[in-house]
């Protein structure tokens, strides 16, 4: 028989139909009552077996971890919690599972540090297989809104030859014997003898490259991963993630910051409505983990209320100078709870600064815009005070900046000015630069870390625990 999946089954009307359900034992009780999840939802499906109705030997082999088929009459379930179970008919061991040595033992909740060690099987716990099934359905939600309003989905190069940010964090691509690399005259490595005849590195963004075909294809989206060499053991870091990055030629910076709203209102009211199930799971366990901190640490909103603050409020938008104001004025920064005073214009916002203005201040999501040009990137669009730049950063609940982006500079004379100021290597940039000078137009642009995101609509509190093998220093374990 055609094997029919929990979550289906478990919505279905019992009339002692015969099923097949396969999955992984949870739990196995009383020699009678077996717990099955197939991944297909956070609920378990029972099984019953009746007495003295299959083999001994078979029993004993029924631990949690092993993998198993059963077919029998799907019945209305006496039980507690469950509107059906399956009364079984047969059973099959598809894969054992040493209960003695199986990683995950029930008798104590293993914590997340350990299941890190251990992410090859930290998908069968309810945490991780419930945001595994956000993070599918918010992937999801990202192509239905982009495709929705006409984007088209373009898949930017994952080796470049560029450095998007100008950071100086990349990650090299060679295929040079690292032993006895090949030396030009001046001592220095020969990358006209690499695999592509000069020196590359893991892509740290695909805006650049999005640029070129939002300048073409009016408006794009690239969707894909990333990578930060940057020696980051933070719970809000990681070496390899995974971007949204939409573009828009005619777009000037309002247009960019309604984009934004419209888009992360999209993906939170899809996550609503679409993963109730596993949101309210996660929405306990995040409250779980408030109630263990001290009072003054934890968060106002519970997982479900930040979800709501989001979708429901419009975003209060200021710029840079009027936060900056806001900040310096502030009891924290008075009274110098801050970790960081503000007490000068230009410094760079750090998250606590961030979520008060979120959290306290304005009690609804904040866009901050026109920033400083010297903590900025090269391709923002100067203003014309000449101090700032029109760059964009969308602030959440709990996590600080989620989005950031910006009015792209679309003026040659500008922006190569610009490269020079920060000695960037103009001959690596010379196909951006042309876009300035054959049919150059307004554009704008953001990016979504797409694990920032997951936390925020999970709730959990480290980002290793949001993707599916977490990369980052002295990691690259699976």
């Amino acid at each position: 028989m055609k094997r029919t999946k929990i979550k289906a089954l478990l919505a279905t009307s019992p009339s002692n139909q015969l099923v097949t359900v396969n999955g992984w034992v949870r739990t196995f009780r009383n020699n009678q009552f077996i717990s099955i999840n197939d991944g297909s939802t956070i609920q378990n499906l029972q099984a019953v077996v009746e007495l003295n109705s299959v083999d001994e030997s078979l029993l004993k082999r029924l631990t949690p971890g092993a993998c198993l088929s059963v077919i029998g009459e799907l019945v209305a379930s006496l039980g507690k919690g469950q509107a059906v179970e399956v009364k079984v008919k047969q059973l099959e061991i598809l894969g054992d599972c040493d209960a003695e040595k199986y990683p995950l033992q029930l008798k104590n909740r293993p914590s997340l540090e350990y299941l890190r060690e251990v992410a090859h099987l930290r998908s069968r716990t309810n945490t991780f297989s419930a945001v595994m099934r956000v993070r599918h359905a918010m992937a999801f939600a990202v192509h239905n809104f982009f495709n929705e309003r006409g984007f088209f989905y373009i898949h930017t190069p994952v080796i470049t030859g560029s450095d998007a940010e100008g950071a100086g964090a990349m990650f090299r691509v060679t295929t040079l014997d690292p032993n006895n690399p090949p030396r030009n005259e001046q001592g220095h490595i020969d990358f006209k003898e690499d695999f592509f005849g000069r020196e590359t590195n893991l892509t740290v963004s695909g805006q650049l490259e999005g640029e070129t075909y939002a300048l073409a294809l009016s408006e794009i989206y690239t969707f894909g991963p990333t990578f930060r060499a940057e020696n980051s053991n933070t719970t809000r870091h990681l070496a390899e993630f995974w971007m949204i990055e939409p573009e828009m030629a005619f777009y000037d910076i309002q247009d960019n910051m309604q984009l934004a709203q419209d888009f992360l209102q999209y993906l939170v009211r899809y996550a609503l409505k679409n993963c109730t199930e596993d949101l309210e799971f996660l929405n306990k366990r995040a409250q779980e983990e408030e109630d263990a901190k001290p009072k003054e640490q934890r968060s106002e909103l519970g997982l479900m209320d930040r979800l709501k603050f989001v979708s429901e409020n419009d975003f209060q938008r200021l710029s840079y100078t009027e936060a900056i104001d806001i900040l310096k004025n502030s009891n924290p920064n008075k009274k110098k709870k801050f970790q960081y005073l503000i007490d000068e214009w230009g410094v760079d916002l750090q998250s606590e600064h961030e979520r008060f203005l979120v959290e306290k201040h304005f009690k609804k999501p904040v866009i901050l815009y026109n920033y400083p040009a010297e903590i900025k990137a090269f391709y923002m669009r100067q203003n014309e005070d000449g101090k700032t730049v029109a760059a964009m950063d969308v602030l959440f609940p709990g996590i600080g900046e989620i989005i950031g982006g910006s009015q792209r500079e679309e003026r040659y004379d500008r922006i190569l000015k610009r490269i020079h100021e920060l000695k960037l290597p103009e001959k690596d940039l010379w196909w951006y630069l042309e876009l300035r000078k054959f049919g150059s137009a307004p554009h704008s642009g953001f990016g979504l870390g797409f694990e920032r995101l997951i936390q925020f609509v999970t709730g959990m509190t480290n980002i290793r625990d949001v993707i599916p093998f977490p990369r980052y220093p002295g990691n690259a374990e699976f």
